[in-house]
């Protein structure tokens, strides 16, 4: 009987605990109204300043018209201003604690891994198993939003592929013809000697190289240099970190050939410059004061009539051409592609009405319209024939490059070494540190960060 009476009783606990933690979920998920009854929706991003575009899109296009169809939710705008390195630490903070989680976050999707495996990120596998939209989305970019343990942690907002842009009026005064498209990494080299040659005061070839910069010199310079060789960042099948590769040193040498050997780019006080991307796009590129600039598709937006340096006639003035593999093999074109997505916090007090919130963001005119706002690509195919969004310059090169895009790797430790890659690059193009030297340094960071046995050489 004694025995009977301590079982019951351990019983009773068990569903104390039970019920206690059921109570818990419920408050978690339990709506979060304001005075009027509406349940309110805190949608959080990077916010980029003055010329933020996505709040403008938000703010005059998507809330009017998502609440105007849905009475019962109130959503509310809170974003982050910061640089991006903050923006990553801010947010992954504010996901820590039900009390400061956003219900909506824009997370980058070389972040998202990292977020997922430290839990603050919800799985959407049930929600996209039952919406009718989501085989709208291109499907080589849906890669981008699982993580290493096969689930989708978030859907596309915009997507992104990277070029060579380059200047029509410095070509034509080299003697470069006006529709460009190099095979070889050398082919860009040698337009680069002619720039040079016949206008001595123009930058012939920009690429971002300063660690201030962040990861855009890893994604833009680095990685488009890597994947256009044998080799790649990281092994999806072994698992493992690829050093000490002749990719690696080869994209550095390309590297120290244009800022060191021929000296083919910016001055190290443009290309060191936490503003280098404003200086190029927004004041040596339109005043024919640079050639080529290898880098994202986005950056058209500067020269649209509502951007910082509106370009009247665009595509006579500028061309943008696919960065080609280094020695012309096959592909013979390579892009990386990433951009930002949306994700629900874990934490965050109403998933259900969050998750309505992200199907709204996701629609097929929602897409464009943002895309076109931003100046980015859409990920959604319909979306893509629309004829606002299909008329765009340079859309078409542009949506082309996807066919041979590359992600970032899924791995919770890409963020750590993306930040040794800018330190390699930047070290390399200031000369501090040969090619050899930094991808030395690169192997021996790196197999530090992962493990000896997460490396592979």
């Amino acid at each position: 009987m004694k025995r009977y009476s301590k079982i019951l009783g351990i019983a009773i606990s068990i569903l104390g605990v039970v019920l206690l933690a059921t109570g818990c979920s419920q408050k978690e998920d339990s709506s979060s109204k304001d005075k009027e009854g509406k349940t309110e929706i805190k949608i959080t991003w990077r916010d980029t300043g003055e010329h933020d575009n996505l709040n403008k899109y938000l703010t005059e296009t998507f809330i009017p018209e998502f609440e105007k169809e849905n009475k019962d939710i109130k959503l509310v705008l809170a974003p982050i201003t910061a640089s991006e390195g903050d923006y990553f630490s801010k947010v992954a903070l504010s996901m820590q604690s039900e009390s400061t989680a956003p219900d909506v976050v824009a997370e980058d999707s070389f972040m998202l891994n990292s977020d997922a495996n430290a839990g603050y990120l919800l799985s959407l596998d049930d929600y996209l198993s039952k919406w009718d939209q989501w085989d709208k989305y291109t499907e080589n970019l849906k890669a981008g939003v699982v993580a290493e343990d096969g689930k989708y942690y978030a859907i596309p907002g915009t997507s992104d592929s990277r070029g060579l842009w380059y200047n029509k009026r410095v070509f034509k005064e080299a003697g470069l013809p006006e529709e460009w498209q190099p095979n070889t990494w050398d082919e860009i080299v040698l337009a680069s000697e002619k720039i040079k040659k016949a206008s001595p005061d123009v930058i012939p070839f920009s690429m971002g190289v300063a660690k201030a910069n962040g990861e855009s010199v890893s994604m833009q310079t680095f990685e488009m240099l890597l994947y256009g060789t044998e080799d790649t960042l990281f092994d999806q099948e072994t698992k493992k970190w690829n050093v000490n590769t002749d990719g690696i040193l080869d994209s550095l040498k390309f590297v120290d050939e244009i800022y060191n050997t021929k000296k083919l780019g910016p001055a190290l006080s443009v290309a060191i410059n936490s503003n280098y991307g404003s200086v190029l796009f927004q004041d040596k590129f339109p005043n024919d004061q640079a050639g080529i600039i290898l880098d994202g598709f986005w950056s058209q937006g500067n020269w649209s009539e509502t951007g910082a340096v509106p370009v009247d006639n665009v595509e006579d003035r500028f061309g943008f051409a696919a960065m080609p593999t280094q020695n012309g093999q096959e592909p013979k074109s390579t892009t990386m592609s990433g951009g930002w997505t949306w994700a629900i916090p874990s934490k965050a007090k109403n998933h259900d009405a969050s998750w309505k919130v992200i199907q709204a963001l996701g629609g097929k005119e929602q897409q464009a319209a943002r895309a076109i706002a931003e100046g980015n690509l859409t990920v959604r195919d319909d979306s893509a024939e629309i004829p606002e969004y299909k008329n765009q310059p340079f859309i078409t090169q542009a949506t082309g490059f996807l066919q041979n895009a590359h992600f970032r790797p899924a791995n919770d430790k890409y963020p750590n070494v993306s930040v040794e890659i800018q330190n390699m690059v930047e070290s390399v193009a200031t000369g501090s540190k040969t090619p050899e030297e930094a991808a030395k340094d690169y192997a021996t960071n790196v197999t530090r960060i992962v493990g000896e046995e997460n490396v592979q050489k």
